[in-house]
This record gives structure tokens, C-alpha cells and sequence, in this order.
């Protein structure tokens, strides 16, 4: 199950990548291409500098994917200690470097950089050279009639709304419900950003005191401006905001319902057969708060149990309703049900569970002529902190009753429930935290390169600010506002498609939204990061020469 886990998360991640690779080659080429069409306006052929690029492009990627191969290793090495100890899970002959995986790795990457190199060439050799220096100068009209942004705006929350009431009703609408609000949301997002975004600008730049206070109405008229013009990107971006926030979200919330799940599904935290060969000692240091020992006696066809200790001691049981419930069953209710004796079965040997099982007087058993043994039942006051300890006593009560370890599907230790969750939900987890922030260095990287690929196009008027005396301090205070607007719009739009999304998982998640702070904050702090790294390479690259 977890090997199918990785090498899905293997696709996904070469599509990410994919995706990634294409859009950061777009933003390079954009950044280049003046440079491009001055050296053929010099006399330079069109193939050499197709021949120039493709080289360049795909020598420069080649060089990262090494590099980036050497770093993969040590990183490898460090984050699978730190998944496994997680995720609690052991993994058998791990080596953080694979010849196989660096093979695969540089098949991967050379191929990618080669259709890279390839798209980079045939582009230039397509475009006329003034199509190629005038291409960051090309305006975006701008200019709407009220009515038609007014009409947008309201279909866009209205989308919205229907989006989020499927995604409340799937358990009753079904799958219908998915697509429908699949195809609302994307549309209502986007309408958010081509029309809410810019009816709320032109409100506040009506506002004389904030308008004209400082650089607002530049800001304001950037920010107008940039998001018509990045209105699918923004869209895009919420959209796999969503995404990787929702993956985190609900893997995080797999692995908080692995013991919810166990205890509902286990009766007792620690079961010893034969207990009266068993060293107690083990059993003694976990501090039981229940510890039971129900007598037993065989023959050939039968299981005798005192009937007397089952109504002295109770035997905890589980039953199925809507949900699992648990109970208790006396001596006389487990002698007349025999359904109810089946909760008793499952706690016996592989070669008990098929023989009748009889309750009998406590005179009746003592007079049987067959040896004694005990069934040792135990409940602990913390298992979660003391599994490994009943861990060790489960593994030694499976040498000792041999035939429980030819039973491959035997349930009836809490211990063993809970290895085959984790192991199921650690996979599903490890899938959402990887999904969740490899969707978020995909989108904030996306986001980073088409704010830098405007970058050329206003340095002139930021020179233009500089040169009528405005302050330096004024000039980087508007830009970290005006990013913090377009990092800000998406992300909080994508954070109300997963409050809103999360409903999906209430028949998966008892509380989907338990502990949902925590997916939130790592969210926030890697895009916080992203957020300085663009404003400082933005600043670089339109402030560099003033000052």
C-alpha cells in the first residue's frame, strides 16, 4: 500500500514539476528576449541564436539537475528519519542514494530540458524582432463599463455560494455535486479576481484620503492594473492553494483518526493467551488499570468458561449500529447469545475459535477433568505512550501461542489494529503533506515568476518616481503592498475553499476540522518566505540603478 503511495507521489511530482519548469523557462525567456533582438538587430542570425539559446538552456538545467541530485541525497538521508519517526513506521533497507532513482532522475530532467530548450528556440525564430523588444511594453486594456464589472462581480460570488453548498452536499447529491462545483468554483474565482478585486480598488482609490496619502493611488492604480492582467493566474493560484492546503489538511487529519480509529475498533489494549505461562512482570510495569484473567478449559470440541467470573467481570464488546459502539456482556447474556459469544470467540487461539463455547457453574467447571489456562485481557492507562512496551509483550505472547502467527488475519490484539492503520493512513498521510507542499512551491513559485516578469516593464516608472523626488523608503514601502495584495488575494480566497471544501471529508475524518491551525501555519510560513524572496528580487531588479 505505501509503495503504490510513493510512486503516485512520484507522478505527481514529475507533473508539478513539469508544470514548474515550463512556467520558470517562460519567465526567463521573457527577461532575455530584448537581449535576443538587439544581437540579431546587430547582424546576428536568427538559427545561431536559436542554436545559442537552446544550448544555454538546456547546459544550465543539465548543471541543476546534478547539482540538484547531490543536494537531493543529503536531503533524503535527513527528512526520512525524520518521516519515518513521524509517521511511525520502519523502513527496512533504506539507502538515501539510488543509481536507479539518479538514473531515472536524469532521464527525467534531460528530456524535460531538451522540450525546455526546444520551446525556447523555436520562439524566438518565430517572432519578429520588434515583437521581441516591445513585448514588456504591450498595454492591457484596462478600461470597463460599470454595469458589465457589476455583473461579474455578482455572478462571481454567486458561483461561489453554489460551489460551496455542493461541496456541502455531496453525501447527497453525490458525484454530481463534485463536478458541479469543480466547474463553479474555478469560474467563481475568477470572476472574484477579474471583477470583486477591481470593484473594490476603484472603491477605495474613490476615497480622496487614502488616494491621495503617500503612493496609494500608484499602488492602487499597479494593483488595477496587474490583477486584470493576472486574473487567470490568481485564479489558478486559489484554486491550488485549495488544493494543497486541503492535501495537508486531510493528511494530517488521517494520521490524528489512526487512534480514534484503533480504539473503536479494539476492545481490550493488550490480550495474553495461555496467561498462565507468561511472565507478568512485563505486564505489571505498564501500570494496568484493568487487568482480568478469565479461567478456560477444552476438549476436543468444546471451550468451557465459569460463567460465574463473566458476570462478576463483564466481557467489553464491540457492536455495530450506525457506528461501532462498545458494551459489556455478563456470563448469563453471553450463555444465551450466540451472537454475543462471538465477541468472546475472536479473543481465543486460531484452534479454539472453530470448537462450541459452553458457559458453565463454577461447580460444573471445577469438577471438569481437563488442565485450567487463562485468558488475560488488559486495559492501560495511556496506549498511544505505551504501545511499543505492548508491543514487545504482543510479540511474545505470538511465540508462545504459535499458531497466532499462522493466522495472517487474526485481529484481535489493539497493537496489531493499529500497525495495519498506521500503515494504511501513514501512506495517505505522507501523500497529503507531500502533495500539499509540493502544490504550494508550485503555485508560490508560479505566482513569484509572473510578478518578476512584469518587473522590466516598471522600471520606468518607478525611475520616473525617483527622478521628481520621491523617497527611496516610499518606493519599497509600494511595492511590498502592492505583492502582498496579489500573494494575500489568492491565498486567502484558496483558505475559504478548504474551510468550505473540508465538509467533503466529514464520512472519511470524525473532526476534519481538528487541529486545522497547524496545516495553516505551516502554509503560512512557507509563503511568507515567498513572499520576502519575491519583494527582494522585485526591489533588485526595479530599484537596482537608483540607488
Amino acid at each position: 500500500m505505501t509503495g503504490i503511495i510513493f510512486q503516485l507521489g512520484s507522478i505527481f511530482l514529475g507533473i508539478i514539476t513539469l508544470v514548474y519548469i515550463l512556467y520558470a523557462n517562460s519567465f526567463l525567456m521573457s527577461m532575455q528576449q530584448k537581449d535576443y533582438a538587439m544581437f540579431m538587430m546587430l547582424g546576428a542570425k536568427q538559427r545561431k541564436i536559436a542554436l545559442l539559446i537552446f544550448i544555454e538552456t538546456f547546459i544550465i538545467g543539465l548543471l541543476a539537475t546534478l547539482l540538484g541530485s547531490l543536494i537531493g541525497v543529503g536531503l533524503s538521508s535527513i527528512v526520512s528519519k525524520l518521516l519515518t519517526n513521524q509517521l511511525d513506521i520502519q523502513v527496512t533497507n533504506f539507502s538515501a542514494f539510488s543509481a536507479k532513482a539518479l538514473l531515472v532522475t536524469l532521464i527525467f530532467f534531460t528530456i524535460l530540458f531538451l522540450l525546455a530548450a526546444t520551446i525556447n528556440a523555436s520562439s524566438i525564430v518565430r517572432k519578429p524582432i520588434l515583437s521581441l523588444l516591445k513585448a514588456n511594453e504591450t498595454p492591457t486594456a484596462s478600461r470597463r463599463k460599470p454595469v458589465v464589472l457589476a455583473l461579474e462581480a455578482i455572478s462571481g460570488l454567486v458561483l461561489l455560494g453554489i460551489g460551496y453548498y455542493m461541496m456541502n452536499s455531496v453525501d447527497k447529491i453525490g458525484l454530481l455535486a463534485l463536478i458541479i462545483a469543480l466547474f463553479t468554483i474555478v469560474l467563481g474565482s475568477y470572476f472574484v479576481f477579474h471583477s470583486v478585486m477591481i470593484f473594490g480598488l476603484n472603491l477605495l482609490k474613490r476615497s480622496d484620503k487614502l488616494r491621495l496619502k503617500n503612493l496609494n493611488n500608484f499602488t492602487l492604480s499597479q494593483l488595477s492594473f496587474r490583477i486584470q492582467d493576472y486574473t487567470k493566474m490568481l485564479s489558478m493560484v486559489s484554486i491550488i492553494f485549495a488544493l494543497a492546503l486541503g492535501a495537508l489538511t486531510v493528511g494530517l487529519g488521517f494520521h490524528k483518526e489512526i487512534p480514534k480509529m484503533t480504539e473503536q475498533t479494539s476492545t481490550y489494549d493488550l490480550l495474553i493467551n495461555n496467561a498462565q505461562d507468561t511472565d507478568q512482570k512485563p505486564i505489571e510495569e505498564l501500570n494496568p488499570t484493568l487487568d482480568i484473567s478469565y479461567q478456560l478449559k477444552e476438549d476436543e470440541n468444546t471451550v468451557y468458561f465459569n460463567q460465574e467470573q463473566f458476570d462478576k467481570e463483564p466481557l467489553n464488546a464491540i457492536y455495530y449500529d450506525t457506528t461501532p459502539k462498545k458494551t459489556t456482556y455478563s456470563g448469563e447474556e453471553l450463555a444465551n447469545d450466540e451472537a454475543k459469544m462471538d465477541s468472546l470467540r475472536t479473543l481465543l487461539l486460531p484452534e479454539q475459535q472453530g470448537k462450541e463455547i459452553s458457559m458453565v457453574a463454577a461447580d460444573e467447571f471445577n469438577e471438569l477433568n481437563q488442565a485450567s489456562s487463562r485468558l488475560q485481557v488488559v486495559q492501560v492507562k495511556d496506549f498511544m505512550a505505551q504501545k511499543d512496551a505492548v508491543g514487545k509483550i504482543v510479540a511474545e505472547n505470538v511465540k508462545q501461542n504459535p499458531s497466532l502467527a499462522q493466522d495472517q488475519f487474526s485481529m484481535n490484539q489493539k497493537y496489531d489494529i493499529y500497525t495495519l492503520y498506521n500503515e494504511i493512513f501513514s501512506g495517505l498521510e505522507f501523500m497529503g503533506f507531500f502533495l500539499g507542499i509540493a502544490f504550494l512551491t508550485m503555485l508560490a513559485s508560479c505566482l513569484m515568476f509572473k510578478i518578476l516578469s512584469g518587473a522590466a516593464s516598471d522600471v520606468a516608472r518607478y525611475d520616473m518616481l525617483n527622478k521628481i523626488g520621491t523617497r527611496m523608503s516610499l518606493l519599497k514601502k509600494s511595492i511590498r503592498r502592492e505583492i502582498m495584495v496579489l500573494f494575500l488575494a489568492p491565498g486567502i480566497l484558496g483558505a475559504i475553499h478548504v474551510l468550505f471544501g473540508l465538509k467533503m471529508f466529514t464520512s472519511l475524518l470524525s473532526e476534519p476540522y481538528a487541529g486545522i491551525w497547524l496545516p495553516f501555519l505551516i502554509f503560512f510560513i512557507l509563503y511568507l518566505l515567498y513572499y520576502i524572496l519575491t519583494v527582494w528580487l522585485y526591489t533588485d531588479i526595479v530599484l537596482k540603478r537608483k540607488e
